[in-house]
């Protein structure tokens, strides 16, 4: 399986950083550009032989990727990233066909409906269609939940909104570095500002604008750290020790633990927000934890 090997850890960094510093007269533009890098990078660990299949939901699109040999009864749904801004189909289908060829497993991939245009709830109300889509399609089997960054969060706050209709939850959350709380108040927003090679307090402070549209931010479908948390599902969290976004992983899963609920937190010294999604071979063995967790909750 290719990896990106350390040797490039430098050079990716300084990349991301120049795109940081360059002159930002429009984030969500910014971050396009971001996720077209990260993009490229996913694209060196993409498998043969997955099938898509873009299944139409009432508001939005979804990528239905089966992998070339099935071995998990269960599937998987992916929420990606973006500031709740930014994402596609096609982005989110990048990781998707490697979790489904990596896992053995089904896996859904909603491209839910984007802010500004269309703020809170309208990501989660896709997010909630989309999985009630896969309950139907696999009745009766586990589906897990995995998200990066925006989507890292939007998985606590389905997870919560699917607690309080009464829904089946998810048989496990994985989360790379899940963005939790859009009020911003972490203290790493400090002590990372400088070390964060891709994300600002700035840029942050206009996605969570942009998405709760005058919702309060601390609404905890939109901030899930505030959330009612118990009875949730085991968790899995990543997170890179230099970005500014590490509070909300580090606080997330004290939050799920005075919850009763179980989780675990890798945070990677040196390195940068959705770090997995690179296939750095630095941090394979994250990439495999991953890959078993959500293997042995879709059985």
């Amino acid at each position: 399986m290719p990896r990106i090997p350390d040797s490039m850890i430098p050079i990716l960094r300084e990349r991301m950083m120049k795109m940081k510093q360059a002159p930002e007269p429009d984030p969500v533009e910014t971050e396009r550009k971001l996720m077209n890098f990260a993009g490229a990078a996913m694209r060196n660990l993409l498998r043969k032989g997955t099938t898509r299949k873009v299944i139409p939901l009432e508001h939005c699109r979804a990528a239905l990727l089966v992998p070339k040999t099935v071995s998990c009864e269960g599937a998987v749904m992916y929420l990606h990233g973006g500031g709740y801004c930014t994402g596609d189909l096609d982005y989110a289908s990048l990781y998707g066909e490697v979790l489904a060829s990596d896992t053995g497993a089904v896996t859904f991939c909603p491209a839910y409906r984007l802010a500004p245009e269309e703020p809170y709830p309208a990501a989660l109300d896709d997010a909630l269609e989309a999985y009630e889509w896969i309950l139907n399609a696999y009745p009766g089997k586990p589906v897990s939940l995995i998200g990066e960054s925006a989507g890292g969060g939007l998985c606590y706050a389905l997870a919560v909104k699917l607690k309080e209709k009464g829904l089946p939850l998810p048989a496990g959350i994985a989360a790379l570095s899940p963005w939790t709380d859009l009020t911003l108040s972490g203290d790493s927003y400090v002590y990372n500002r400088e070390a964060d090679p891709s994300l600002t307090a700035e840029k942050l402070a206009v996605f969570a604008a942009d998405y709760c549209a005058g919702t309060d931010p601390s609404d905890p479908f939109v901030s899930p750290l505030f959330a009612d948390l118990r009875g949730l599902p085991e968790s899995l969290i990543f997170a890179g020790g230099d970005e500014i976004l590490l509070d909300d992983a580090v606080r997330m899963k004290a939050a799920l633990e005075a919850a009763g609920c179980q989780a675990e937190l890798t945070v990677a010294d040196g390195l940068w927000h959705a770090y997995v999604l690179y296939g750095l071979k630095a941090r394979e063995a994250d990439s495999e934890r991953i890959r078993d967790f959500l293997r042995s909750r879709s059985q």
